[in-house]
This record gives structure tokens, C-alpha cells and sequence, in this order.
């Protein structure tokens, strides 16, 4: 089985996140009757072409399709009604969509000038960001990606103000001697784009399946009680991080029936404001100062709703903490006890081995020092 690599062999990008499982392959070709075809490039770049020659394709072809100028070398991604749904979720309308043709399937000669093309990205990178520094332009270029047939680059950088790269444009052709295009990318696709670790130990979720990015704010840390630290909220793109909206709706959710937190609770001995909240675990804590934590008390959902209501009546609550269900939980918390040796150091020993030691420790005999006992002996 080949082996599954986090970046891609052929063009050394994690373009494998872009994958689409074909759930129509086991259906006849005659039900599948599109003839669009949608095409991967280098850096995560997707579009959709026409097969006018009828072309046997399937997904992992390599093929030569009709670029502005020249062609371009790209891989069939999917092809029939599967490319079809790929452009309904994508949100492009068919009838609108300017598609262009697949040539033909790659030749030798075409992978042979494909591959010279991507050994002049690196180089061209360096040479171009170098070039930017001269012309004092406020921006980073992050990557170029070379047409299949070396006659058109496009150039992808982050900037986070508006820049004049005219001159630059005349430069970068008159030094390399092809079209350039400029494309600005974010700082999270930049991030995607060069991948690494984050805090959770495990790989970016920009550069291993995330391929639409919506924004985050500092509401999604609020709903979900985190402190609003900025080094602690911000990942390496230097934006909030992603995973922040990840489980927000859960949070929406479970927080439906809690009362407001800017409720005060009044009790006959003093006046209680909220401090935090527990959102699973359905508990808030109070404390009897509102800047600092005073005689904290947790208190659940229903009983701190039974207090507000009392309050409202324009009663104050006898106490806060309900006796019962504080007998209630200490019932349960007595009620534990280790029953499978949880304390032992040794309970994953296996006892046979334990038993076995401990014969052989009393067959072995203590060695005697016979020759040292008979020169005593002797004299």
C-alpha cells in the first residue's frame, strides 16, 4: 500500500486536503453523463474545464489544458456529475461559468518542461522577494507557481495595505521573461500554505483540511469562557484561531436556558455577582465582590433561576446554596470507594510472574567460600 504523506510527491504542496471522494464510481458510465471536469494545480488552486475531445479521465490523470496564454499542466480531480456538485458547492453557476477545454492527456515532453517550471519556483521566489526589497514595497511575496509550459507565473503575496506593484510587474518580466500575475493571498492561507504545529500538538488545521476560511471573532472566546488573551487566542498566522469556532455552536446551545450574568442574587446576608460559569457542568460561581473573588459559591443552573425569581418577587433567599442538593452530592461523593486496587503501584503486574520470582528467590542458596573454610581449617 502506498504510503500517505502529509505533502504532496508531485508538486510538494498539501494539495492532498483538496481530495474529493467520488461516492458515483460504482455507477454506470452512461448515468454519468457531464462532461466537466474539475482540475488541481500547485497551491491549492481548483478549476473546472470542458472535455470537448472526449477523453477517457479519471481522477489522478494527468492532463494539458487551455490557459490564457499558452496551456497549463494540472491533475482531474473529478470528473462528471461529482465535478457538477463540487461547482454547486462552490457556489459558481454553470450556465455563467466560463469553462475551457482539456487538451489532451500529458505527454512526456509537457511533464518534462513541468518539471523544469517548478525547480525555478524556489529561485524565483528568492529573486523576486529580493527585487520587491529594492522598489521599498510594503509587501511579502509568499510563493510563485509557474504555468505547465514556463509562459505565464503567478506571483502570491500578503500585504496588509493597498501596494502599487506596477514597476514591479515591469521588473519581474523584463527578469524572467514571462507574464506575471499577481495574486493576494491572507495571512491564514500563508499559514496553510507553509504549515506546522500548534498548541493542541498536532498539525494545522489550515494546511491539513480546512480549504474555506470564515472569520473568527473575540465573541466565539466569550461564549465559550476563555480569557481573552491575545498570545493565548491568536494562532501562527497571527489571527484568532480557527478552532475557536470549531465547537461555538455546542456552547450556543447549552447556554439557551442560562440566566443573565449581570443578575445579582440577593440573599438576607449579602449580595452575590457572577464570577464564572461552568457551561457543561451547568453550575455558576458567585462571588460577594464584583472585582475580586470573595466566598465563592457554585451554585446550579435551576437553583440560581429559583433565586432570581424569588428576587423579583421582592423577597431575599434565606440562603444561597441549597441544603438539599448539598446533601445530595455528598452522598454521591461518599459513595466511591476503590474496589479494583486503583492505589497499587503494581496492579498491572501479571501475578503468575510475581509468584514465579518469588520461588526461585527461595531456591537460590547463598555461594559458600569452600576455599577460604578449609584454610582456616588448617591452621
Amino acid at each position: 500500500m502506498e504510503e500517505v504523506q502529509s505533502k504532496c510527491s508531485s508538486c510538494s504542496d498539501r494539495c492532498g486536503k483538496l481530495d474529493v471522494f467520488d461516492w458515483l464510481a460504482d455507477i454506470p458510465e452512461s448515468c454519468n453523463v457531464s462532461d466537466i471536469v474539475e482540475i488541481q494545480f500547485k497551491n491549492t488552486r481548483k478549476s473546472y474545464f470542458k472535455n470537448t475531445n472526449g477523453l477517457r479521465l479519471a481522477k489522478g490523470d494527468v492532463v494539458a489544458v487551455e490557459a490564457s496564454p499558452g496551456h497549463d499542466i494540472g491533475t482531474v480531480s473529478c470528473t462528471g456529475e461529482i465535478a457538477v456538485m463540487q461547482m454547486k458547492k462552490n457556489r459558481l453557476n454553470i450556465k455563467d461559468y466560463d469553462f475551457k477545454r482539456v487538451y489532451r492527456h500529458a505527454k512526456p515532453i509537457d511533464f518534462e518542461k513541468w518539471e523544469e517550471a517548478k525547480k525555478l519556483e524556489h529561485e524565483t521566489m528568492i529573486e523576486s522577494r529580493r527585487i520587491s526589497l529594492d522598489l521599498n514595497l510594503n509587501m511579502k511575496i509568499g510563493d510563485v507557481e509557474y504555468q505547465g509550459d514556463k509562459t505565464k507565473a503567478i506571483f502570491y503575496y500578503i500585504a496588509d495595505e493597498r501596494v502599487d506593484f506596477r514597476q514591479l510587474i515591469k521588473v519581474l518580466a523584463d527578469r524572467f521573461k514571462v507574464r506575471i500575475e499577481m495574486r493576494q493571498i491572507g495571512a491564514r492561507q500563508e499559514a496553510g500554505r507553509i504549515g506546522g504545529i500548534g498548541p493542541c500538538g498536532r498539525e494545522l488545521c489550515c494546511s491539513s483540511w480546512i480549504t474555506n476560511f470564515v472569520s473568527v471573532t473575540t465573541n466565539a472566546a466569550r461564549y465559550q469562557e476563555i480569557s481573552l488573551n491575545p498570545q493565548k487566542l491568536a494562532g501562527q498566522c497571527g489571527k484568532l484561531k480557527c478552532c475557536l469556532n470549531f465547537e461555538l455552536d455546542a456552547y450556543i446551545d447549552a447556554q439557551k436556558d442560562f440566566p443573565k450574568t449581570n443578575v445579582p442574587l440577593e440573599t438576607q446576608d449579602n449580595t452575590y455577582y457572577h464570577f464564572k460559569t461552568d457551561i457543561f457542568k451547568r453550575a455558576m460561581t458567585y462571588s460577594t465582590d464584583k472585582h475580586i473573588p470573595a466566598n465563592l459559591v457554585e451554585l446550579s443552573v435551576d437553583r440560581v433561576k429559583e433565586v432570581i425569581r424569588l428576587n423579583r418577587t421582592g423577597k431575599k433567599a434565606a440562603v444561597l446554596v441549597d441544603e438539599k442538593a448539598v446533601a445530595k452530592h455528598e452522598a454521591v461523593a461518599l459513595d466511591y470507594q476503590n474496589v479494583v486496587g486503583e492505589d497499587s503501584i503494581s496492579r498491572f503486574d501479571d501475578p503468575k510472574k510475581q509468584s514465579g520470582n518469588r520461588n526461585r528467590k527461595k531456591r537460590r542458596r547463598k555461594p559458600t567460600n569452600r576455599g577460604n573454610s578449609g584454610g582456616n581449617a588448617k591452621k
